[in-house]
């Protein structure tokens, strides 16, 4: 018997309206362990290399972890992949919530979909009944209106969504999926991969047991790590303002993007904060499935209410783009919530026409007229409306800053901050860099939450030499030792993945050791997971998704950083004066993995 794993992966043909169970097969999740190494090992042996993102023979994987909806805590996220509609390599977003706990209690650990629906349909799911059913009357509605519509056609109020936006349905670049109304699959445009297929949502409705292992064994595995979250020094000040708690403290090294990355203070940093948004707003706290932290928000204004904002979303609307208003950054989050936009990928397509305009490379007559200038409030509002459905300019907004820059030229493409098409995140890697490294080197392009090195921002610097071999990893802004972190924390970051467990507590907490997880997945599954074991399929992923990407026509050149990070350095505040030395940091680090000078794995 295998304990843990829901024991099937579900098979959807949409063209067809065929599906088909299989028991989930061990030796596969030896290799895979789950969630997003179950869903890139897959990708890897069945996607045809040249499937268009937007065809029916793209696949559309959703993946969980072996230990999801067990006692292990915050193990409640899930994992979407599939080639890219945004940047043509692969393409993947988590959340947490309750979907993945769900889909676990029904008996799976991966739906993989393919195909394409002749008209909109919603794919249902009740333990071993599973139907594809028509959406045409839920086409045009946003995420909340979808999900509460299912429910209640359902008389089920605890039955889990999984749903797109009109975004995802207009085939927004950079659409998302969100399930509990407001818990985003952001980045890569799994939205618009959804929408592609005429697949409106997956809904799940699971009533069966899981079972561990050894349960005495597990259970004391589990208690150690809640203990080591509980006791964590950071554990009082995570729970009370979540990732928000980045806005004040990037600022206070110099390093929050402001007037897209010309500038790392904001001066109305206190107006935008976190504490802020806690102290003014915010109504109660928020959590995922099986989570003893809480860390996500629910606020209330005079125009509305909503979760969240994390920090990426509440940096995008606010100093990335000059925009000191809190509660117009907070109306904006309802919105693309609504809507399914993801926020950097929009934030950076609006930064990019903000910092064309200040420099006099494009002009209103270029936006139809739209005003440009930093923060104007009446711009964004009316562009974000016209990406979703597609209308005037929209239309090219909503194909991201890539394919933006390209189409207007005139040296603005020098100012598109993107890495293999993927926006970056909302923090100034030359004042962080491992973080920078990371953002060159990720598979799904400029992203932190593939290594997420928060270990350089800790000034631990005896526990950097005893890991590390060297104290420089813990200073942020020394270039030595960061590929040695890097190459460790990708391991971590994936483990987590694997595990569809929480980052900001498994990496960024930094309470998730190799050792420790093949305990908890031995004693939870009852499979042979040995750390040496764990590590092999953990490097197996890595290599296995730098492949597929090759094979997308990925190579060394694009590891890289947008030339600002390169050569600008930053003019004032704790970070002043840093660039990013990428090319060298690259190099060794691809030493570390065992590739080649090309970055191919040997």
């Amino acid at each position: 018997m295998l304990h843990g794993y829901g024991g099937y992966v579900l098979r959807v043909d949409l063209t067809t309206g065929g599906t088909k169970r299989e028991k989930t097969d061990p030796a596969y999740v030896m290799r895979a362990i789950g969630g997003r190494g179950l869903n890139s090992w897959r990708l890897y042996d069945e996607l045809k290399r040249d499937a268009d993102p937007l065809s029916e023979e793209n696949m559309l994987l959703i993946g969980v972890g072996p230990l999801t909806g067990t006692l292990l805590s915050t193990s409640a996220y899930t994992t979407i992949s599939g080639k890219s509609p945004m940047t043509g390599i692969l393409g993947d977003s988590a959340a947490g919530g309750f979907f993945g706990p769900e889909l676990k209690q029904a008996g799976y650990d991966q739906i993989i979909i393919t195909g394409r629906a002749e008209k909109p349909c919603y794919l249902f799911i009740a333990d071993d009944f599973v139907e594809v059913r028509d959406a045409s009357h839920l086409w045009g509605k946003d995420i909340w209106e979808t999900t509460s519509a299912i429910r209640k056609e359902c008389s089920d109020n605890a039955i889990q969504v999984a749903a797109i936006g009109p975004a995802g349905e207009n085939l927004v670049r950079y659409a998302t999926v969100a399930c509990n109304n407001s818990r985003m699959f952001g980045r890569s445009g799994m939205g618009c991969l959804f929408g592609s297929k005429k697949l409106k949502a997956v809904a799940v409705r699971g009533k069966g047991r899981l079972s561990v292992s050894d349960p005495l064994g597990f259970m004391d595995l589990c208690r150690e790590l809640d203990r080591r979250i509980m006791d964590h020094p950071e554990y009082e000040r995570r729970k009370a303002l979540g990732s928000t708690l980045l806005m004040k403290a990037l600022h206070g090294i110099g390093i929050l993007p402001t007037n897209h990355f010309q500038e790392g203070l904001a001066p109305y940093v206190d107006q935008v904060s976190g504490e802020r948004l806690a102290e003014i707003y915010k109504v109660k706290n928020k959590a995922c499935y099986n989570c003893n932290i809480h860390c996500s928000r629910y606020y209330i204004t005079e125009d509305g209410e909503s979760e969240g904002p994390e920090f990426e979303t509440l940096c995008s609307y606010s100093s990335r783009i000059g925009n000191d208003d809190l509660r117009f950054a907070l109306k904006m989050n309802a919105f693309l919530n609504r809507m399914g936009v993801d926020s950097l990928s929009s934030g950076e397509t609006i930064g990019w026409a903000m910092e064309c305009v200040q420099r006099g490379l494009l002009g209103r007559d270029d936006f139809e007229g739209l005003d440009f200038t930093w923060g104007n409030r009446e711009t964004i509002e009316k562009l974000l409306h016209m990406i979703v459905y597609r209308q005037g300019i929209g239309d090219l907004f909503a194909e991201g800053t890539r394919h933006l820059a390209r189409h207007y030229g005139k040296g603005t493409e020098e100012y598109a901050f993107h890495v293999k098409g993927l926006d970056m995140i909302c923090g100034d890697p030359r004042g962080l860099k491992a973080f920078g490294l990371t953002y060159a080197i990720a598979s799904r392009g400029a992203d932190h939450l593939r290594a997420e090195p928060f270990f350089e921002l800790t000034e631990r610097y005896e526990e950097s030499e005893r890991r590390f071999g060297t104290r420089d990893a813990a200073d942020r802004l020394s270039d030595n030792g960061k590929a040695v972190l890097v190459e460790y924390t990708e391991r971590q970051a994936l483990l987590t993945d694997c595990l569809t467990m929480c980052k900001n507590v498994g990496l960024s907490m930094d309470i998730l050791d190799f050792e420790f997880a093949a305990g908890l997945l031995r004693t939870g599954t009852g499979l042979k997971f040995t750390e040496g074991k764990v590590n092999e399929a953990l490097r197996g992923v890595i290599d296995a998704e730098r492949r597929l990407n090759i094979d997308f026509g990925v190579d060394a050149s694009q590891d890289t950083l947008p030339g600002r990070f390169t050569r600008e350095p930053l003019r004032e505040g704790p970070s002043k004066g840093n660039v990013v030395p990428i090319e060298k940091m690259v190099k060794e680090y691809y030493r570390l993995r065992g590739w080649d000078d090309d970055g191919v794995p040997k």
